[in-house]
């Protein structure tokens, strides 16, 4: 009979459950309809992603990493789609990244021409080997992964996107370090990628000037990023790229907001657009780390998928620009009551001299933008934020990006390629200017009315002569610039024809507020015909269902756990059955194991 200890139980649970997770095969091609029922789409459904444990190795696009090397380092297969997006990103902003060398070349020539400082032809030139190197090898891109755990990603990285000139995949776990030596010199990337065993923070404080900066640098931490940023910022070359993973959604959707607010300084809201509204709170914590330095961000690309969000900003340096960061904030008002949505910015950017159009300033806001009770339902308000309020994508590097997925053997390169390109369908759709969503069904339950058919809807707002698009984040939801007002009177005339029941309007309820005032909008339900967007039309995959029996964010890397003490403690706190432990009818023993890690 063999004998194990606790914490040796728990380590040989969660490397068991990680390679299952391998086990599993999951379609890319599930789509999630309008009436919120998932099913797979019959283009899509043929396309299968599985992880191939064969031969004692995990594929994935052209890398593969050992896994006897990797078995106690953090490993999670349902992070394929974030690895190929970061891919595919990464690749599309080489090209940028090679132009903007190619021009500053240009104006160090020109500069040179003009101050006659040139050599003479028959002024012999120092032979130092440089003209040997390709432009690749001078000018390519220096990447560091801060927390590189296996190495997959930049491994991957090495392989599959051109351009690269040096890698510096960091770990500060030395098992984790270890792994990385034995899958880089497994793929023969030595050339490219360099393992590093140091705090990631270290690394990036130590690339500030006058040192080298990164050209780009990768945070894929598990849960909060926050206290990476402030060396993230500052060891980024200007026009470099910052990529950024936050999986600690709870605390951004809204689940502790005085967490939120310590971790990234903004008070999260609990409302239906939690998910676009932790982008936009992510997005401003990192611009506040940016303005420090006379830095700011533009996003290319933020996306919620799955269990986290991804952003993906270029870093830019000028002071003057920083000034205007106030512009790009709001507060967020939000009734208890109806969940309307109110946004306050913090600065207005105007012009205060028609006689020059050019000269602008910065000027603060007349507040409140809310009277002391909301107009629609009479209930008090919840002030959250700051959010960033600015576009979260640039909708030419979108379009950049659903072109590259097009090119010749992306189908090969990209495992996710199907959901890629459903999910970036949507967000060129996006309206940019619109900051948040409704949740087409939540408003219903407000009314107090059945949910309408999308369609219905959308054609309503569309034939009142307002804007709409979808959101990449969740099925059935929408942005549009209507009023709220508005939006209730279409709810509101909905409901003549389909009238709430008795206990929905019962008095102080919501619903009975909102319905007690007639209809001020006519509103058209004739079908409109961009009603339908495009990327529904063509059948893309636009929302992805739970992929894998253990979808999920995981557990921390073993390497940190030590003696499992972190995973009892999550096990206390899980609170499931709390009531029947305190009676004495529940021993821990006897607890489901799918409990501790759930």
């Amino acid at each position: 009979m063999f004998c194990f200890s606790k914490s040796s139980l728990l380590r040989l649970r969660s490397a068991y459950l990680s390679l299952n997770h391998g086990r599993h095969t999951y379609s890319a091609g599930m789509d999630c309809n309008d009436s919120m029922e998932c099913k797979p789409s019959d283009k899509l459904c043929s396309e299968q992603n599985s992880v191939n444990l064969s031969n004692g190795t995990i594929k994935e696009g052209k890398a593969e990493i050992l896994t006897e090397s990797s078995k106690h380092v953090f490993y999670n297969p349902v992070q394929e789609f974030n690895r190929d997006l970061s891919i595919l990103v990464l690749s599309v902003h080489a090209q940028d990244h090679f132009e903007q060398k190619r021009i500053l070349k240009e104006k160090e020539e020109k500069r040179k021409l003009e101050s006659k400082v040139i050599n003479e032809p028959n002024e012999p030139k120092e032979d130092n080997g440089a003209e040997n190197l390709s432009p690749q090898s001078q000018d390519g891109m220096v990447v560091l992964e801060a927390l590189a755990a296996t190495g997959l990603r930049s491994i991957r990285y090495a392989k599959e996107v051109p351009g690269i000139k040096r890698i510096i995949a960091n770990d500060l776990s030395p098992s984790a370090v270890e792994s990385l030596k034995a899958n880089i010199a497994f793929n023969k990337v030595e050339h490219l990628v360099s393992p590093s065993h140091c705090d990631a923070s270290m690394v990036m404080y130590q690339n500030r000037p006058p040192a080298p900066r990164f050209d780009v640098v990768d945070l894929d931490p598990y849960g909060c990023p926050s206290h990476f940023l402030d060396g993230a910022v500052q060891s980024v070359a200007s026009g470099g790229l910052l990529m950024v993973t936050c999986t600690d959604m709870a605390v951004l959707a809204g689940n502790s907001p005085e967490t939120c607010y310590s971790k990234y300084g903004a008070i999260s809201l609990r409302n239906r657009c939690c998910h676009e509204m932790a982008i936009r709170i992510a997005l401003q914590c990192i611009e506040s780390h940016a303005n420090r330095y006379g830095r700011y961000i533009t996003p290319l690309l933020s996306v919620s998928a799955d269990f986290y969000i991804r952003m993906f900003v270029r870093i830019n340096s000028s002071p003057s620009v920083c000034k205007r960061s106030i512009n790009k904030l709001s507060m967020v008002y939000q009734c208890v009551g109806c969940e309307t949505l109110t946004l306050q910015p913090l600065g207005e950017f105007k012009n205060i001299n028609p006689s020059n159009p050019k000269q602008m300033k910065t000027i603060l806001p007349h507040v409140p933008m809310v009277s002391e009770n909301c107009p629609h339902c009479d209930m008090r308000y919840h002030l959250g934020g700051p959010i960033w309020n600015a576009p979260i994508h640039d909708r030419s590097f979108v379009s950049r990006l659903l072109d590259a997925l097009t090119a010749e053997g992306a189908a090969e390169k990209f495992g996710t390629r199907k959901r890629i390109e459903g999910m970036l369908s949507v967000v060129e759709e996006e309206l940019e200017d619109v900051p948040l969503y409704y949740k087409l069904d939540r408003l219903s339950a407000l009314m107090g009315v059945s949910t309408m058919p999308v369609l219905t809807f959308s054609s309503a707002i569309l034939n009142a002569g307002y804007r709409l698009s979808q959101s990449h984040c969740k099925p059935s939801c929408f942005k549009t610039d209507a009023p709220q007002q508005f939006v209730w009177d279409v709810l509101r005339m909905w409901e003549k024809d389909n009238p709430a029941s008795e206990k929905r309007l019962r008095e102080g309820t919501v619903s009975s507020k909102l319905l007690s005032k007639a209809p001020s909008s006519n509103v058209d339900f004739t079908i409109h015909p961009g009603a339908n967007p495009d990327s529904k039309q063509r059948g893309k995959c636009r929302y992805q269902i739970n992929p894998l029996p253990f979808w999920g964010p995981g557990v921390r890397s073993i390497a940190n756990l030590q003696d499992g003490t972190i995973q009892e403690k999550q096990k206390r706190n899980q609170g499931k059955n709390s009531k029947k432990r305190k009676r004495g009818e529940v021993d821990d023993g006897e607890k489901p194991l799918s409990d501790e890690t759930s």
